[in-house]
């Protein structure tokens, strides 16, 4: 795809994620007055969106697929050549300029912004667990727990512009963040339509999460001098 056609395509990304923002704080402040009481409402949208925490847990744990999910995994395949620049740890080229993308853990590279997203996919889910099964009762604290939701999804999205743990913190809490809104949105309009448009919402941040990571990806491999077959192949693909 063409650095144009990418731009795009996240401009149209970001601008439905925003609008998404705004819908959910018009829920929090203005919940329908009618509930719906659906008795399997909530083990439902538990099972929903504890399977989408699971499919990113998933992802977490094999960052091969991260790879070809950033369009690293092809290229590297391709190379006959066995320079640094040409290798990869936490599945990030093994250059200077994604050090911002990996974190090191006694001697081992690991990528910040998959680790922070299995973090916060592993406590979401157990969060669903306790919400969804009426182990936990959030009450009059749903609200509060929008609000926070939304500063973690907000957040999340501008981790690119930190480094390292930071930005593991950042993705764990954006993840985080969706099911304090989820949670807190079904308790204030306890309605299924609600819930599902927030889950298609959910996903659809994730995939705004990516697109914005691939957008950053391309922006370095762009404006890197250094001599290199990932950039000088991607400048070909683009």
């Amino acid at each position: 795809m063409s650095t144009i056609g990418h731009n795009q395509i996240l401009l149209f990304t970001i601008s439905v994620s925003i609008f998404g923002i705004f819908i959910v704080l018009i829920f929090a402040f203005n919940p329908p007055i009618t509930h719906e009481n659906f008795f399997w409402r909530k083990p439902l949208i538990g099972s929903v969106f504890g399977l989408i925490s699971l499919l990113g847990i998933f992802a977490a744990f094999f960052p091969k697929q991260c790879s070809k999910t950033f369009n690293f995994e092809k290229e590297k395949t391709s190379f006959t050549s066995h320079t640094d620049y040409a290798t990869f740890k936490g599945h990030h080229p093994n250059c200077k300029e994604f050090s911002a993308h990996v974190i090191h853990v006694n001697n081992h590279t690991f990528c910040a912004a998959c680790n922070g997203l299995l973090l916060g996919a592993t406590v979401a889910l157990i969060g669903a667990a306790f919400y969804f099964s009426g182990l936990w009762q959030i009450g009059e604290t749903s609200f509060l727990l929008i609000l926070i939701g939304v500063v973690g999804v907000v957040l999340g999205f501008f981790q690119l512009k930190f480094k390292g743990f930071i930005r593991l913190i950042l993705n764990a809490f954006f993840v985080f963040g969706a099911f304090l809104i989820l949670a807190g949105i079904d308790e204030l309009t306890q309605s299924l339509f609600v819930d599902l448009f927030l889950i298609l919402l959910i996903v659809f941040w994730l995939f705004t999460r990516i697109q914005l990571s691939q957008w950053d990806h391309l922006k370095i491999c762009n404006s890197c001098k250094v001599p290199c077959e990932i950039r000088d192949l991607k400048k070909k693909q683009g």
